[in-house]
């Protein structure tokens, strides 16, 4: 699948890696391609005995033009900016992966009766919007396994076609994909996301923590 990353952080380097590592065909986007953070990715995945013929790391609007599927790992104050400056995003799933934390990271901006996602969605109509990969840290993203068990991966959207294209990624990588029903339960992704925040940072559980489904 080919994949549009727009990002250069924690997150994207971490998808970035394992979408490679699955076969995907990953293209890096980035505002500063020749930039410390751009060549901080680059590095780390020549550490992960990645080819550099494997991957490409461009202009953000370069890469969204050959994509399938769109990641979001910028910041949440730059996603609307970013989206209003790029083109050909019909019909493209876009995958949001940020969350609004406000200025001091201890809350969220807004949530409960719209969401991130939503407002992506109204942002960009044109394209299918898929909420996932925001409820555990880049390094459950990179090693999402807890002996025989994988760390749970919430997603929601409208489009059940795009929402089997995250299914698929969220596998790829490892992790165990839970369908959340459609867009608007965003808004309680992104809490759940808040509380992943404050377990391992408040109260000391560190970031090697993940949530899990289970039934029966």
């Amino acid at each position: 699948m080919k994949v549009a990353l727009l990002g250069t952080g924690y997150v994207a380097t971490a998808l970035a890696t394992s979408l490679l590592k699955a076969g995907h065909q990953v293209a890096i986007g980035s505002r500063d391609p020749q930039g410390a953070k751009a060549q901080g990715l680059a590095q780390t995945l020549v550490n992960e005995q990645i080819t550099p013929d494997s991957y490409t790391i461009t202009t953000q609007q370069e890469v969204v033009t050959d994509s399938e599927v769109i990641l979001l790992a910028i910041p949440w104050p730059v996603v609307i900016e970013t989206l209003s400056n790029l083109e050909n995003l019909e019909n493209k799933t876009i995958i949001d992966a940020t969350n609004p934390l406000s200025d001091d990271f201890k809350g969220l901006a807004f949530g409960f009766d719209t969401s991130a996602a939503e407002q992506i969605a109204q942002a960009v109509p044109e394209a299918h919007i898929v909420k996932a990969f925001n409820t555990v840290g880049a390094n459950i993203m990179a090693d999402p396994n807890f002996g025989q068990e994988k760390a749970a991966m919430f997603y929601c959207g409208d489009r059940p076609e795009s929402k089997k294209t995250v299914e698929k990624l969220a596998k790829d990588v490892g992790l165990d994909p839970v369908d959340s029903g459609p867009l608007a339960n965003a808004r309680y992704l992104e809490p759940f996301a808040m509380l992943y925040i404050h377990l391992a940072v408040c109260e000391g559980y560190g970031s090697n923590i993940a949530f899990k489904m289970l039934q029966r």
